[in-house]
């Protein structure tokens, strides 16, 4: 049996993690509503394949951290041809509220990360969908056109519901630098890239994990089965760079410094030999010198 996994430290700061198989110390750090209380000890079901459902799952401390990743794995099934509506994780000022846009509130403030499979009218996209929107707390999401008019960045996800290998999203989010969408369905260990983008919108400061997923005449399974985080600690390469940190320029650099210090050690001994032979074979000279003087 697999159990949930929830950050404590993303909770509090995006530090850590935490592995629990008591349902009130989940409950303690998150709060719930809908269908997912009965399903603590596997996973999540944010909605049964049910119509006219939703839920959402939220965590109660905000995360602070500047520069952070979010890995989630989760699950999309269901026993009917016809589906829908998806899930959307959430980083944003509001949480735990019901609402409209994928079981949480509209007029958001932050980050909206939409998991959609159900097309209403995008013309030439194909379903899943998977975009993210920035919220002002003013602009609207709009169901008519997928969110289209709101779209921050998308890519097309067709086989991440009833995926044979694990489904994972994973996040990453390095203020005024970078923002990152990866997924894995097509195969395990293999992530797709969805979207990158430099200079992305600043997330609120203070901002709450969550997710949630809703059901209208369609429905789906929408699971929750694991969540990871960790602080990202690395800044960028340079002041001027457009794209995020790139771990290869920073190792790199680090090998390099490493790899110089080495060399210079290894020239101070080469020069601290030379000068001991030199001192040998002057000493030898002089010994050799005075015995000749002595006869």
């Amino acid at each position: 049996m697999r159990l949930p996994i929830f950050p404590v430290a993303l909770l509090a700061g995006l530090a850590g993690l935490v592995q629990s198989d008591d349902a009130s110390d989940l409950k303690s750090i998150t709060e719930l509503s809908g269908e997912i209380a009965k399903h603590w000890h596997s996973y999540i079901r944010l909605t049964s394949d049910l119509p006219s459902q939703s839920g959402w799952l939220f965590s109660r401390v905000p995360l602070t951290a500047t520069n952070w990743e979010v890995e989630v794995e989760f699950k999309i099934s269901g026993k009917h041809q016809l589906y829908g509506d998806g899930f959307a994780m959430w980083i944003t000022k509001q949480r735990g509220q019901m609402g409209e846009v994928f079981g949480s509130t509209d007029r958001f403030e932050g980050l909206g990360i939409f998991i959609d499979t159900y097309k209403n009218n995008r013309p030439g996209v194909v379903f899943p969908y998977v975009m993210a929107m920035f919220g002002d707390g003013h602009k609207s999401y709009n169901k008519n056109d997928d969110g289209k008019d709101g779209e921050l960045a998308g890519c097309s996800a067709r086989g991440i519901r009833h995926a044979s290998v694990p489904t994972k999203l994973r996040l990453t989010y390095i203020q005024d630098k970078q923002l990152k969408l990866d997924l894995q369905y097509k195969e395990e260990d293999e992530w797709t890239s969805c979207f990158e983008m430099d200079q992305p919108p600043q997330i609120p400061n203070i901002a709450y994990l969550g997710f949630s997923a809703e059901t209208g005449e369609l429905s789906d399974n929408h699971d929750i089965i694991s969540v990871s985080t960790k602080n990202l600690y690395n800044s960028p390469a340079t002041p001027n760079s457009k794209a995020g940190p790139s771990k290869g320029r920073n190792v790199k650099s680090h090998v390099a410094k490493e790899g110089g210090s080495w060399t210079w050690f290894f020239v101070k001994v080469i020069l601290v030999f030379m000068a001991i032979g030199g001192a040998y074979v002057g000493y030898t000279a002089y010994r050799a010198k005075s015995k000749s003087h002595r006869f």
